[in-house]
């Protein structure tokens, strides 16, 4: 028997995730990949390359590259260049992007507090630690095989 089923209520997660950052694709006329990207940037400034998000959020390459491409054409990234490699581009945020983050970050500050709605802190802090050490087994799993 398995104690828990995680992937039993992930749809549910992932709608209500869509309807809180819908809105925000909606009013400012972006996918949710480009306001994916935004927010990645926004919350993980550390991590500004295509690469990064692929390998850290599991995203599509080819879908990533396209948003990165509309996303620049319409000024709200652009990519630099450190020591002259080419071949690295490194993400910066544009000015014109931060009416969109404030919208998303808002978006998911609702989204959270919707999931967390009557947690004490102290459960809080055991569901961040449960899902961190889930995260780290997950991820250090699929980085080593490739199947089940």
């Amino acid at each position: 028997m398995i104690p828990i089923n995680p992937w039993e209520h992930q749809n549910a997660i992932k709608t209500l995730y869509a309807r809180c950052v819908g809105a925000v694709c909606g009013k400012h006329k972006i996918t949710r990949m480009e306001l994916d990207i935004l927010l990645f940037l926004a919350n993980n400034p550390r991590f500004d390359t295509a690469t990064d998000m692929v390998e850290l959020r599991y995203l599509s390459k080819s879908q990533v590259s396209a948003a990165i491409k509309t996303l620049e054409e319409g000024g709200f990234v652009r990519k630099e260049y450190a020591d002259n490699n080419r071949k690295t581009a490194h993400l910066k945020i544009c000015e014109a992007a931060s009416p969109i983050i404030a919208d998303g970050k808002a978006a998911q500050e609702k989204f959270v507090s919707i999931m967390l709605q009557g947690l004490s802190s102290e459960e809080m802090e055991c569901i961040k630690r449960c899902f961190q050490r889930m995260w780290e087994n997950i991820d250090s799993y699929l980085k080593e095989r490739t199947e089940c």
